[in-house]
């Protein structure tokens, strides 16, 4: 099999992602795993039953001494998707330029991009299975984010959280990239979604060096927080099953808006 340069990346990003240190957040002392890799590890879990992992790393091929062509630069995240965060999942799917039900490109013209997400497949409890962020060390995750320029996570949080009246339709930008903030903070306020700058919002602003959304290539990326408000009115039926097939037009411009700052982004940054 052929060793392709994203595959040594990855491979790089592995080792040392195992010898850092995690940096606990705000929110790590109500988690009741410390990290992704105690999580699997216990045996009361089981895979497929209580959680899944999904994720898509698209093929890297250049063999002509002429020409350069496009790579991957993007990365989508759903760090606490399935009943974790309801509609995550389905948000990071059509992101990435997949429908969240038949995974069929959407639209069929691309782009497309990587993702990767962990889900609860609980009934109940799905709470329990969130692990803080900035100590996410799924392998996968980090090599896909450490082989990306940029990054997009999706989070979900209450009104109260984000310091809003219960009810707001709101979504909270954050993470470390200032210029992918602003992007997204335009387009979403442009679709008419009401985006607000997480900056003055330590527990949700997503500005940890070690949150895997910052884990890229360049430190930095973005964090999207949706009020509770927000990811229902997306769905005519708001529940694991039905969602990816019940989506409204509020979801569709929103992903349609995120997907627009992602190619602003990418669009200004030229390959060597």
């Amino acid at each position: 099999m052929r060793s392709t340069r994203r595959g040594f990346l990855g491979l790089a990003v592995i080792a040392a992602a195992a010898s850092r240190t995690l940096t606990a957040s705000a929110t790590t002392t109500a988690d009741r795993y410390p990290s992704n890799t105690a999580l699997y590890a216990d045996p009361s879990l089981g895979e497929g039953v209580d959680y899944s992992r999904r994720y898509r790393r698209h093929e890297w091929f250049d063999d002509d001494l002429s020409q350069r062509y496009a790579v991957q630069r993007t990365v989508i995240l759903a760090p606490h998707g399935g009943g974790i965060e309801a509609g995550t999942s389905e948000l990071c799917l059509a992101i990435a330029g997949y429908h969240p039900a038949s995974l069929v490109p959407t639209p069929a013209e691309g782009p497309v991009h990587d993702y990767w997400m962990f889900e609860g497949l609980r009934s109940t409890g799905n709470a329990e299975l969130h692990v803080t962020s900035t100590n996410c060390d799924d392998p996968v995750a980090r090599a896909l984010a450490g082989g990306s320029l940029n990054a997009v996570s999706l989070h979900g949080c209450t009104a109260a959280q984000a310091g809003l009246a219960d009810g707001t339709e709101a979504v909270l930008v954050g993470g470390r990239n200032s210029t992918f903030k602003t992007k997204l903070l335009t387009r979403l306020n442009a679709a008419g979604i009401r985006a607000i700058d997480a900056a003055s919002i330590p527990d949700l602003n997503g500005d940890e060096p070690t949150n895997i959304a910052n884990r890229t290539l360049l430190g930095t990326g973005a964090q999207l927080e949706l009020t509770t408000s927000l990811r229902a009115a997306m769905f005519d039926t708001n529940t694991r099953a039905d969602r990816k097939n019940t989506t409204r037009d509020l979801f569709r411009s929103f992903v349609s808006a995120t997907r627009a700052a992602v190619a602003d982004l990418e669009a200004a940054q030229l390959l060597p």
